[in-house]
């Protein structure tokens, strides 16, 4: 089952945190963008309240909670309800498939990654952005995640974990980036991307299909 409840109580302080912490932000949606294939048809799981689709002109997105889906609608978003671990889409339809900060809230990792493939074009690439657990945001997170309505359910994963998911659904070719690396109350700017990882708490790996 999607573990919706606290999106569908709390979509004002999920879109506050982007206000509030703006830089941060901004960082992870640069980050993004560099992994992005510069044109195609692109879907995103979890689109959320569409924070990240709707600048990188990302057309499509399924989101489980129906408050958030409302939102990206009014930010452009052809967003249609549903789940990573059973998309409402045809085989392969996109170019790209995009994933931010929503694996650490999936029922079964492997199974939104098979579906992820499933519904990528033969050349399409899967984009997964998320909170690296062995990072100094990651382990923050974890320890306080007790305090926080969204990630009291969620389960961090660290980029060597994501990788092998990746790899068991016949996922390769990676390519990894990584920002924002200080605490989120000392950001006063956009951070750099940066190559590779274990520096930067904010990871996006590119990964291609395999035969």
């Amino acid at each position: 089952m999607a573990r919706i409840e606290p999106f569908e109580r709390h979509p004002a302080e999920y879109e506050e945190w982007f206000e509030k912490n703006h830089f941060a932000y901004y960082s992870e949606l640069q980050a993004v963008r560099e992994q992005l294939p510069k044109s195609g048809e692109g879907l995103e799981i979890g689109v959320g309240t569409g924070r990240f689709a709707a600048p990188l002109c990302v057309e499509f997105g399924v989101e489980p909670s129906s408050r958030m889906r409302e939102i990206a609608k009014h930010r452009g978003i052809e967003v249609v309800g549903g789940v990573a671990e059973s998309l409402p889409f045809a085989d392969e339809q996109f170019d790209f498939v995009l994933m931010v900060t929503t694996v650490c809230f999936l029922d079964d990792i492997d199974a939104a990654c098979r579906e992820a493939r499933r519904v990528l074009r033969r050349t399409g690439h899967f984009i997964v952005g998320f909170v690296d657990s062995d990072s100094l945001l990651g382990k923050l997170y974890e320890k306080k995640k007790r305090d926080s309505e969204f990630y009291r359910i969620a389960t961090f994963y660290s980029v060597d974990e994501i990788v092998s998911h990746l790899r068991r659904a016949s996922f390769g070719h990676f390519n990894v980036v990584q920002t924002t690396f200080h605490p989120l109350n000392e950001i006063e700017k956009v951070e750099p991307v940066v190559s590779g990882y274990g520096q930067g708490s904010f990871v996006v790996i590119s990964a291609g299909k395999e035969d």
